[in-house]
């Protein structure tokens, strides 16, 4: 029969593994250090007998959970116990917090196979001071909410109740706080918006402006925008419908639409001068300079004179026609129809004026008019022309020369024509150049 002193009947329960080499001289210097901290070793049953493991267990359960390093000062030790007396009342929580980091750095000791749980364990002996008088500070906290409020000192240390020693254990330094910064960011990720009430303090509260109240005036303000731009879009509308009947029948179609509807010729005009304030030239302008530098005793007859601007122009006598009166000089007619006699102006003008299918019978009354030798011009738009040259010799047969003719305007081109004699072609005569292209206006 043999008595075993504690150390060998420890060392012989441990597994093979850890009775060779480096671990049997680290568990032979532990256990060593542990038996001196412990209390005097009681009789030990026999090995092999029955009652040895419970008498063991319970030798463990009686003696105090006192695990000292070497590293450890007398003196440290003491003031931690004087410090422990005072803040906490003997048999607090605190105590047992601190034998089960003595339990966990034992363990450590106990499941420490590689270079790197080696170094882990020295720096568990030497930060044992710290760690106490900081478990001490800290008070109850444990598990989780204990590791986070010491910092990013290195990974946590594993519980007593873990059973495999090599789970918390095979990951390093870096690739745990890698781990841990992944679920902060995972966490933060899903995590639920702060409503404004829960707002962090730091930042300012922005106030939220609202928008006052809209007042009667402002509606009507409204009301009255959009009644206008409503009715805008109306008279566009309009205007192009009456601009299309202009150019798609004679002339006496589009004076008895104009005498059935008065209003239908001003707005027309009034269409029109909202065209004309996107051109980059006003022919009307262009024919008032050349008869200015003419004789003023000229007598000018207007086919088509709108709003009398070329009469208001030029010191001339105007014959103002037009098929609704916008002004008191004008003489309501049909161009093709004027109250003249024959050979009594020196001058015939239409200005855009060219607009219905009969546009034969606006030159052959120009040439009744116009006194012999007397000068026609010509304004039209320049995408009415298919072929300029066709346009030019449809005229000649009507009675008249070319005198010259611009045709570098982009939107433009001016004609100016002197009557030679009578039409060289009769009333039923078919002349292709004078069918000009409508001029029709797009919705914008």
């Amino acid at each position: 029969i043999h008595t075993w002193d504690p150390v060998t009947l420890v060392f012989r329960n441990l597994p093979t593994s850890y009775r060779k080499g480096s671990k049997r001289r680290q568990l032979l210097a532990t256990l060593r250090v542990l038996e001196a901290a412990s209390l005097p070793q009681q009789s030990l049953s026999l090995p092999g007998s029955d009652s040895e493991e419970e008498e063991v267990v319970e030798r463990k359960k009686k003696r105090p959970k006192k695990a000292s390093f070497a590293s450890v000062s007398t003196e440290v030790e003491e003031k931690r116990k004087k410090k422990h007396q005072k803040q906490d009342p003997p048999g607090s929580d605190s105590e047992e917090k601190e034998v089960e980091r003595k339990k966990c750095c034992k363990g450590a000791l106990l499941g420490s196979g590689s270079a790197e749980e080696k170094k882990r364990k020295r720096k568990c002996q030497k930060q044992a001071p710290s760690n106490a008088a900081q478990h001490l500070d800290n008070g109850d906290q444990t598990g989780p909410k204990a590791w986070k409020s010491s910092g990013a000192n290195g990974p946590p240390e594993p519980s007593p109740g873990t059973t495999s020693p090599e789970a918390p254990h095979t990951l390093s330094r870096k690739q745990w706080r890698n781990r841990q910064k992944n679920k902060r960011r995972h966490k933060n990720k899903f995590r639920p918006p702060q409503p404004p009430d829960q707002a962090p303090a730091t930042a300012p509260a922005e106030e939220t402006e609202v928008p006052p109240a809209p007042s009667p005036d402002s509606r009507e303000a409204r009301a009255g925008a959009l009644r206008a731009r409503m009715a805008q879009r109306l008279d566009g509308a309009r205007f192009r419908y009456l601009n299309e009947q202009l150019y798609s029948g004679p002339s006496s179609a589009a004076q008895r639409l104009f005498q059935e509807d008065p209003e239908a010729f001003i707005l027309y005009h009034r269409g029109f001068q909202n065209q004309v304030k996107k051109w980059p030239l006003q022919p009307v302008d262009r024919i008032a300079r050349d008869l200015r530098q003419r004789p003023a005793s000229l007598v000018v007859a207007d086919f088509g004179c709108g709003d009398c601007r070329l009469a208001s122009s030029i010191r001339n006598p105007v014959h103002c026609f037009d098929l609704a009166s916008l002004d008191p000089r004008v003489t309501v007619c049909d161009m093709a129809q004027v109250p003249l006699e024959d050979e009594s102006v020196d001058v015939a003008v239409f200005c855009l004026s060219l607009m219905g299918t009969n546009i034969r019978d606006f030159l052959e009354e120009a040439n009744r008019v116009l006194k012999p030798g007397g000068l026609l011009k010509v304004a039209e738009v320049s995408s009415r022309f298919e072929d300029v040259r066709t346009f030019l010799g449809a005229v000649t047969k009507l009675g008249f020369k070319v005198i010259s003719k611009d045709l570098t305007n982009s939107h433009f081109f001016l004609f100016d024509f002197q009557k030679t004699g009578p039409p060289r072609v009769g009333p039923k005569a078919q002349l292709s150049g004078l069918k000009l292209q409508p001029c029709l206006y797009k919705r914008r």
